[in-house]
């Protein structure tokens, strides 16, 4: 999506220095999505440092005030929140430093660009794959789908909740709960999907929207022999291909991190030498079940997984 297109001059100079301020690399995707921006940021001549907020806001701001005593002339941010993102870009334009948020928003649009999942449709998409299946196993309308959603507060997950709740209405299914995540812990997740099953015996598939605690999920089902129940993601694992393939997990919808790292670079390097920037970017959200994994096994191992040789 082309919004906002405008010319920048040249700012850097060669060897520049970026600085890429993520919420928490512990999480599979933003460490991906690092591996894409140091990648790109090497083949360009760039220096670059990665700071992890651990979801933490006093961290976040610790890491900016490091990265401009130090000199820095770009920054790449994926913020621990949209809210947090605005106080970190008002203090970077006071410095005159160029920021691309990379992924979940900003309430301040003062940054150069806004590269993005297409979040909306694809949570619609995977929603749609499990509405299919809903179906095909004959569940009625009593049954519901619970969800374990990333915090709302975030631009992300409020498109994620949006474009899924879409697609169900569509198709005439509930949800009977929603549950936000606080500390991203598999312990958090095995503990939602507990309370969800055991509250809402109806429900007949969980849709995580994440997935690297997708254990906590499945570890619950077992304990509850609750085998009907069904499982979709947001994002994905190494390991996510072969599951879907074996129908542990129905379907995922993967965002492609390492293509976000690396384009949120290049737009940095465009602003440095005065091309013409976009402010909005929205890159396609691969909707993943057993029907296409195979196809999209090349894509999903480099721009999803970061598994470059």
């Amino acid at each position: 999506m082309l919004l906002s297109i405008f010319l920048l001059p040249l700012h850097a100079t060669e060897k520049s220095k970026l600085v890429y301020i993520v919420s928490d690399i512990e999480i599979p995707f933003w460490n991906i999505m690092s591996r894409g921006v140091i990648k790109q940021a090497n083949e360009l001549g760039y220096t670059v440092e990665v700071y992890s907020a651990q979801n933490n806001n006093k961290k976040e701001l610790e890491a900016l005030a490091k990265s401009i005593q130090k000199g820095i002339e770009g920054i790449i941010l994926s913020p621990v929140s949209s809210s947090s993102a605005a106080t970190l870009i008002k203090l970077a334009k006071k410095q005159n430093i160029p920021v691309v948020v990379a992924d979940i928003g900003s309430e301040s649009s003062d940054y150069i660009s806004y590269i993005s999942s297409d979040n909306r449709k694809g949570a619609y998409d995977i929603g749609k794959i499990l509405a299919r299946q809903f179906k095909q196993r004959g569940y009625n309308k009593s049954s519901s789908i619970g969800i374990i959603a990333i915090p709302q507060n975030r631009e992300n997950g409020k498109l994620r909740t949006d474009g899924f709740l879409e697609a169900l209405s569509e198709e005439d299914i509930k949800t009977a709960d929603l549950k936000q995540q606080r500390d991203f812990s598999c312990q958090e997740t095995y503990n939602f999907t507990k309370e969800l099953l055991e509250k809402y015996p109806n429900i007949k598939a969980l849709w995580l929207q994440g997935s690297n605690r997708y254990k906590g999920a499945l570890k619950a089902f077992e304990e509850l022999n609750r085998e009907d129940v069904m499982l979709v993601t947001f994002d994905a694992e190494p390991e996510f291909s072969l599951l879907i393939e074996e129908g542990i997990i129905v379907g995922a919808a993967m965002q492609q991190p390492y293509l976000i790292g690396k384009e949120a670079v290049k737009v940095l390097d465009d602003y440095f030498h005065g091309k013409r920037i976009v402010k909005n970017i929205e890159l396609p959200v691969l909707a993943i079940s057993k029907e296409n994994v195979v196809k999209n096994h090349k894509v999903i191992q480099t721009n999803v997984l970061g598994i470059v040789e």
